[in-house]
């Protein structure tokens, strides 16, 4: 489950919107985002490569059942994973860019390492 962050959003809004912010990641591995959505997206994303390390049916369904794109979890199984097999968490790293323009809300880069 996600953190404590409301975001501005009811329940099911927000988990829709980190739904998505998450696959929208791993597809990329690379998303600008508000510094409290990073902080919000990269736990969950690092348990879908968690996930991903497990190579089982199990972890594979139980992927399926937040990433919202098919493709995006045989990605996350196929080709994320195996690169952090031996590493033990830490896949994403925030970096934060500045100010936005138009409401100064405080933006950072949210990669996978």
């Amino acid at each position: 489950m996600p953190g404590t962050r409301k975001l501005g959003k009811t329940t099911d809004q927000r988990l829709a919107m980190l739904r998505q912010q998450v696959t929208d990641f791993l597809d990329t591995g690379r998303m600008e985002t508000t510094v409290t959505r990073a902080k919000e997206i990269a736990p969950l994303a690092e348990k879908m490569i968690t996930l991903g390390k497990k190579k089982d049916l199990a972890a594979y369904r139980q992927a399926l059942s937040f990433i919202t794109r098919e493709d995006v979890a045989k990605k996350v199984f196929d080709e994320v994973a195996p690169k952090y097999a031996e590493r033990n968490g830490g896949y994403t790293r925030i970096t934060r860019i500045g100010p936005r323009r138009g409401d100064a809300a405080e933006m950072a880069v949210i990669e996978l390492v």
